[in-house]
């Protein structure tokens, strides 16, 4: 299985230049001589609007905002080895600032929140995406994935992000195996899987969008492979109840070369869990809306 986006490093740097108008950034330069830079990206006019006290941008509207962020971005790729973007949520960094007692509108809370350890697994690599496009949805589902990962930790006392004992390893692998099995028995063609399991202190939930050829190459973003992977772990270590459907148009359109192909058919699968393991509903269910017919045996796919 491939997967899009590269691997995630810590970030690192010292600010340097003219301030720029968007100031959520944060600059280092890490003890290899590497540079990176982080910034957070008010994702919605609202978020915008509640972060005018703090002086985060000198931007007129949202508009405006991301348009200067955009360039910021486009600059920063020229000039640093790695550049990285989080949603700057508001209340998040709201509460941030009350736990360690700073104030918000100093730029010394904005770095130490775009930084904070906990919240690393919010940060996705820029690549030079469209930001009002498809990078701003992603910045936002980052953080609610983020979320979910800190509660499957938690479940799991620490050992996603800490040195995980061998039952949640073997956990993670068999979590991995699982998804790998339903997208194998798919087969080609554009799909969405929505996750739910049943936990302690709230609905654990993952959702992702899956593009797969027919020579079995799987496009996803990283993070919604982490966060599927994640969930189907705690679930499978901790033995919870859960409920997955892998829904989307089966079939490939054309080859990847412009060849033809055989068409599109819409399909929907669903599988349960009592905690053991994954097998196909019992009957019809319904997740998040969508409806989807008992899935195939993952036993039986290889």
């Amino acid at each position: 299985m491939t997967r899009n986006g590269r691997a995630r490093r810590t970030p690192d740097c010292t600010a340097a230049g003219a301030r720029p108008r968007v100031r959520t950034r944060h600059e280092r330069r890490r003890p290899d001589g590497e540079q990176a830079f982080v910034i957070g990206v008010l994702t919605s006019e609202a978020d915008f609007e509640r972060a005018r006290a703090w002086h985060l941008s000198d931007a007129p509207d949202h508009e405006t905002y991301l348009r200067e962020t955009a360039e910021l971005l486009t600059e920063a790729r020229r000039r640093f080895d790695t550049v990285r973007a989080r949603m700057f949520h508001p209340q998040d960094f709201e509460e941030f600032c009350l736990l360690h007692g700073l104030d918000p509108a100093e730029p010394g809370a904005r770095d130490r929140y775009l930084v904070n350890p906990p919240l690393q697994t919010q940060l996705l690599a820029y690549q030079g995406e469209e930001l009002a496009g498809d990078f701003a949805p992603r910045l936002v589902r980052a953080r609610d994935n983020g979320l979910t990962l800190r509660h499957a930790d938690l479940l799991l006392d620490g050992g996603l992000t800490g040195e995980g004992g061998r039952d949640v390893r073997a956990a993670y692998q068999r979590g991995a195996e699982v998804f790998r099995r339903m997208l194998v028995g798919a087969g080609a063609g554009v799909y969405e899987l929505r996750l739910a399991v049943d936990a302690p202190g709230g609905r654990l939930t993952a959702q992702a969008r899956v593009l797969q050829w027919e020579d079995g190459v799987v496009r996803i973003n990283d993070e919604d492979l982490e966060l599927v992977c994640a969930v189907l772990c705690a679930g499978l270590a901790r033995e919870l109840p859960g409920l997955a459907v892998l829904h989307g148009a089966r079939g490939t359109a054309g080859a990847r070369d412009g060849g033809a192909g055989d068409g599109f058919r819409q399909t929907a699968w669903a599988w349960a869990s009592v905690g053991q393991d994954w097998a196909p509903a019992a009957g019809p269910v319904r997740l998040d809306g969508v409806a989807a017919e008992p899935g195939y045996p993952l036993g039986t796919v290889c």
